[in-house]
Parts: C-alpha cells; structure tokens; sequence
C-alpha cells in the first residue's frame, strides 16, 4: 500500500483494534490503573476508579508513554480493558475523551456505558 492510497480513506474501513504482539495488562486496583506492558517495556497506563456503591467503574485518563504515541497503543490498551471489564461484567463511566471517541468508532462497546 503506498502512502496516498492509506486504508482511513475508505469509507466504513477501521483499523484493527490491536495491532502489536507480545502485550500485557496489569491490573493494579490499589493504584487504580491498568497498566500496558509490551514484553518488559511499559507503554502506558489507563486510569480509574470504582464507585463502592455500585461498581460502576469511572474511566479517567489513558497516557501512553511518549515514545510509544501515535502507534495503535492507546488503542490496543482501551481495547483489553473493556474487554476485561466486559468479561467481568462491569458498566463504565466515561471521563477520557479518547476513551469517547474510542466508543464512537468502536460502538459494539456501548452495551458497557451507563447512561
């Protein structure tokens, strides 16, 4: 594929969620944060808190180290996490604006927002 022909232009075309091999995540519930790890390189973090009440968990901030931005990390890392929250039946708040704009593109993860 070369470089005036890139895959965004298509209409309806998405790029794969998770494009790295050899990623990790970490779920550190004291720190509140899930934590991206490719091999024994951190990437980034995402972080969060959950509601005692309701467990109903609060999305904050996703920070990808610096050297690592504008790869699919951040993607990749949103991704897991929902995934994890999903299998743990979890609902989520939102407060990233990445994280928002990550349900726009992807809304097969709406289900998990509450409203």
């Amino acid at each position: 594929m070369t470089a005036d022909h890139e895959p965004q232009a298509v209409p309806g075309w998405r790029p794969e969620k998770i494009v790295h091999e050899g990623l990790r995540l970490e779920h550190d519930d004291d720190r509140g944060r899930y934590a991206l790890w490719q091999h024994d390189e951190f990437i980034g973090f995402l972080g969060y808190s959950t509601d005692p009440q309701s467990g109903i968990v609060t999305l904050q901030h996703t920070i990808i180290d610096e050297a690592h931005g504008r790869h699919g990390y951040a993607r990749a890392l949103v991704t897991l996490v929902l995934d994890e929250l999903r299998a743990e039946q979890r609902r989520i708040l939102v407060e990233c604006s990445y994280i928002q704009d990550y349900l726009d593109r992807y809304p097969e993860y709406q289900d998990l927002v509450v409203e």
